[in-house]
């Protein structure tokens, strides 16, 4: 079905509307669909929280050692400001999703908000007080991380409500991937910034300025579209809870939630540890800040490009399955680059696991709707996102342990962690690979429902005439 062929522009279109699109029905009702240009505005908000969440996550990981200084701590303590985060956002994810149900992507905007300019300042006063309080940062940190899942879960729900199948993958693509955007400019800006001890407390306090600054459109968000930009979109969802329990009988789902769960930990806990990966084979947090931001704007330029192309053919299947043993075989690649005599090989393979995890996971969240279609698209990607913060907290753990000692040659290097993650990355390839095989359903139920909608109506137009 192509949305291009029942488009019809009326005389009585609001300014800020781009398409007026009418279906009938009956014989005798018309049913009307419109997508405003309004819906930018949300999906703006959406990107920009979704950069100073993860921002405010990497503030003092970018920056390990500075900050273990400062607070006169160890790393392996910094190591829990993002453990405690990824922690924080698997409490509040029943919430979010009880939220983003009955409340819609507007409410669950503005509690993110609030949350990020209390834990922003909270984090900023214990960064000041008595020459670092790191009982009171790690509060904020924990409030920070309570806002997260309110904003990286709500892109699916806003596309299904604002944005037609046309332009739905580009929109959870935006909003989704804006989040790993901030953390390339936390691993980025933050050893720049900070490049000794004293300067922790500014650090935190420019970070802190710019969440702030960035949460007060939230508050303008429109809750709805006036009429649904399609028919799916306009569909009434199953009750929560009855969503809940099909959606626990789907095997396809958990084909997807396990895959999408470890590599998002996996990239989580390689955002974390980065610094710590690199820095005992010689490399300055600069260059570790620089191989983040590789990792992430490489991502972000790959599925700039790939995501318009799914969103006109719709082979979410197939590309998950070519991309996923591609991000495997960068995760054994890793274990090789920090031996290397040069930054060249961290910083290609960055870039290519960028590639193919950013790529995946707009692609990934898009099926996933499309396979528990009609139920409501919060509910699959809520569970699937507190899935991977949960294997990222646990890998970031592990990977501690697997540090090597002081007397080890070089000192505290972490090529265990870099086999741990490959082992991990290499073991959940065959789960994607699987579905469609052993009776899984793969068919695209959002679209479907919308083409046999099309052809029921075109057959009562056949009818009449």
């Amino acid at each position: 079905m192509d949305s291009r062929d029942y488009m019809t522009p009326t005389p009585g279109m609001a300014k800020d509307d781009d398409t007026v699109v009418t279906r009938i029905s009956t014989v005798s009702e018309a049913q009307t669909f419109r997508v405003y240009r309004r819906r930018f505005f949300g999906l703006a908000q959406l990107v920009l929280l979704n950069i100073v969440v993860s921002w405010d996550w990497l503030t003092f990981s970018a920056v390990s050692k500075t900050a273990s200084e400062y607070f006169r701590i160890s790393e392996g303590a910094i190591n829990w400001m993002s453990t405690a985060f990824l922690f924080a956002f698997c409490f509040a994810s029943p919430i979010v999703i009880w939220t983003l149900n009955k409340g819609g992507p507007r409410s669950s905007i503005i509690t993110a908000s609030v949350l990020l300019l209390v834990g922003n300042w909270v984090r900023y006063a214990g960064t000041r007080a008595g020459n670092g309080n790191f009982g009171v940062a790690m509060l904020g940190q924990i409030l920070i991380g309570f806002a997260q899942p309110f904003v990286l879960t709500a892109p699916t729900r806003y596309s299904d409500i604002w944005f037609t199948d046309h332009g739905r993958t580009s929109a959870t693509a935006v909003a989704s991937l804006a989040n790993p955007f901030g953390g390339a400019l936390g691993q980025l800006i933050g050893p720049l910034l900070a490049t000794d001890p004293s300067q922790i407390p500014n650090l935190v306090l420019y970070v802190s300025i710019i969440s702030s600054v960035a949460c007060v459109p939230s508050f303008f968000v429109p809750a709805r579209p006036p009429t649904p930009p399609s028919l799916a979109s306009g569909t009434e969802k199953p009750p929560l809870l009855a969503s809940l329990r099909e959606l626990v009988t789907r095997t396809e789902f958990w084909l997807i939630f396990f895959p999408f769960s470890i590599y998002v930990g996996l990239f989580n806990s390689i955002s974390s540890l980065l610094n710590q990966i690199l820095y005992p084979h010689g490399f300055s947090e600069t260059e570790a800040g620089i191989t983040g931001a590789l990792l992430i704007v490489v991502g972000l330029v790959s599925a700039g490009i790939l995501s318009p192309i799914i969103d006109r053919l719709k082979h979410y299947l197939g590309t998950m399955k070519i991309l996923i043993p591609i991000l495997a075989a960068t995760y054994i690649g890793f274990i090789f680059a920090p031996n290397s005599n040069s930054v060249a090989a961290p910083y290609v393979v960055a870039a290519l696991l960028g590639a193919a995890s950013f790529c995946i996971l707009p692609v990934a969240l898009e099926y996933l709707v499309e396979l528990t279609y009609p139920m409501s698209p919060e509910i699959p990607s809520t569970i699937c996102w507190t899935g991977g913060q949960i294997f990222g907290a646990a890998f970031i753990l592990i990977e501690n342990a697997l540090k090597a000692g002081p007397k080890d040659n070089p000192p505290f290097h972490m090529t265990r962690a870099l086999i741990f993650q490959a082992v991990i990355a290499a073991a959940v390839v065959p789960l994607p690979l699987c579905i469609g095989l052993f009776g899984t359903d793969i068919r695209k139920r959002r679209l479907e429902a919308e083409c046999q909608r099309v052809r029921s109506e075109e057959e009562a137009i056949i009818r009449q005439s």
